[in-house]
């Protein structure tokens, strides 16, 4: 097997073919993909192996040019495996450019509804058993949604782990999508305004940005609409440790002045584009709100419920509309992790995937994600890391689902932002590691 040096670590790619449908294993078939890594000179060790399950959902496994990041410590102890969740890199993939070709939006979307959290763990059940000597255990590590998929893992086949780590990914066992944008918004409010006291500046030059995008027809470079809802889905990077002093950054350089006189630069306006476009994440925005749908939690569609929990807290906060906003002189909000109907308006990479989103808004099928009763026995060392401040996944969600999880150790922290893992250098995977071993 051809192997790719790296400084500091070995990869060798995987590829398995596993069924569309686990219950119907003879029917359909698909390609995932992984990339194993090692550390450089342990490659003929007998290693223990940690598959790593990346945040989203619809985004690839990271591609590490070294040892880096929370790899470094990882590659101490372990054999990594960097799954290409269904859908994403290098396994099959799921876009406007493919998905066409299973019909119209019905059959894309009974096609995508195989690509949730229950479907990503019997992928990896597939790699344990060609990968793991004897078929044994392994561990894994869940970042954001990797986490909703490890509770899930934890849910369906204990038996097959040896250690969970979970770093932002403590999902609400019984909280509907409805549940989860109520309780976000706030949460979204408050990096708001700590945003604009730390930059007040950004208060008037956002108002002037957003003025400007509701009188004017303004096109991003790849062509996408940019329009005021649009620029303010930028509020997403709030949720990032950096992501505030990068959105004022954009806001401070969005001008120049032309013979028409003042515009949007063209370097404002690539910089935004890089940032909303889903070119390279198409499920991120088509399966977002599906990872909350639970048929025992809630009977009805998830029915775009971040746009309908928005409308019904306009009235209350009118800083989340943009009209009302600026017909007053305070400050406009950023959204959050959102995905909104118009954005398959807005965003040429989505816009043949808005009927195949509505359907899927509307389904009411969805199984059940997670086994409480599982949960409430379970056996398998576990440790997560909590973000007190954290964005995007929901604090209290999270810590009523530990609750629920027996020998779950937890780590609540406001050291870090929901990209710990990434950004910390490798410490957060180093507490989770000595939490699991009882030496913290």
């Amino acid at each position: 097997m051809r192997a790719d040096r790296l400084p500091g670590v070995v990869a060798r790619d995987h590829v398995l073919e596993v069924p569309l449908d686990h219950d119907d294993p003879g029917g359909e078939r698909l390609e995932v993909y992984g990339r194993e890594v090692v550390a450089a000179g342990r490659e003929r060790d007998e290693l223990p192996w940690l598959v790593y399950l990346q945040g989203g959902p619809g985004c690839p496994s990271p591609r590490p040019a070294g040892r880096e990041s929370w790899l470094k410590r990882a590659l101490e102890d372990h054999r990594v495996l960097l799954l290409d969740q269904r859908g994403t890199g290098r396994s099959t993939p799921a876009n406007r450019q493919t998905l066409p070709l299973r019909g119209g939006p019905e059959q894309q979307a009974a096609y995508l509804a195989h690509f949730r959290a229950d479907a990503i763990v019997r992928d990896a059940e597939l790699f344990r058993r060609r990968l793991v000597p004897d078929g044994g255990p392994w561990s894994v590590l869940g970042q954001s949604f990797g986490g909703f998929c490890t509770v899930g893992y934890l849910s369906r086949a204990p038996e097959a782990l040896s250690a969970a780590y979970i770093t932002g990914g403590l999902p609400g066992l019984d909280a509907s999508a409805e549940d989860v944008y109520r309780a976000a918004y706030p949460r979204v409010a408050r990096k708001n305004a700590a945003h604009y006291a730390r930059y007040p500046e950004d208060v008037a030059a956002v108002r002037r940005i957003v003025g400007y995008l509701r009188e004017h027809v303004v096109r991003l470079p790849g062509g996408g609409l940019l329009t005021a809802e649009a620029f303010l889905s930028l509020g997403l990077m709030l949720g990032s440790g950096d992501g505030s002093h990068t959105l004022h950054h954009l806001v401070s350089e969005a001008w120049v002045t032309g013979p028409a006189g003042p515009e949007p630069a063209d370097a404002f306006l690539e910089a935004v584009q890089g940032q909303l476009s889903h070119a390279a994440t198409p499920l991120f925005a088509v399966l977002h709100e599906t990872i909350y749908g639970q048929r025992s939690v809630d009977a009805g569609p998830t029915g775009w419920a971040a746009e309908r929990v928005r409308r019904q807290l306009a009235p209350a906060d009118a800083a989340f509309d943009v009209d009302a906003a600026l017909a007053g002189d305070g400050p406009v909000y950023f959204t959050g992790e959102m995905m909104y109907p118009w954005m398959f308006d807005t965003d040429p990479a989505l816009r043949p995937l808005k009927e195949t989103a509505h359907a899927l808004a509307e389904r009411t099928d969805w199984p059940d994600l997670y086994d409480a009763g599982r949960l409430a026995g379970n056996e398998v060392p576990a440790a997560a890391a909590v973000y007190f401040d954290d964005m995007y996944v929901d604090t209290g969600h999270a810590l009523r689902t530990a609750e629920q999880i027996r020998g779950m150790r937890v780590w609540v922290t406001n050291e870090w932002e929901h990209d710990g893992l990434r950004v910390s250098d490798g410490a957060v995977l180093d507490r989770l590691v000595r939490m699991v071993r009882g030496e913290v």
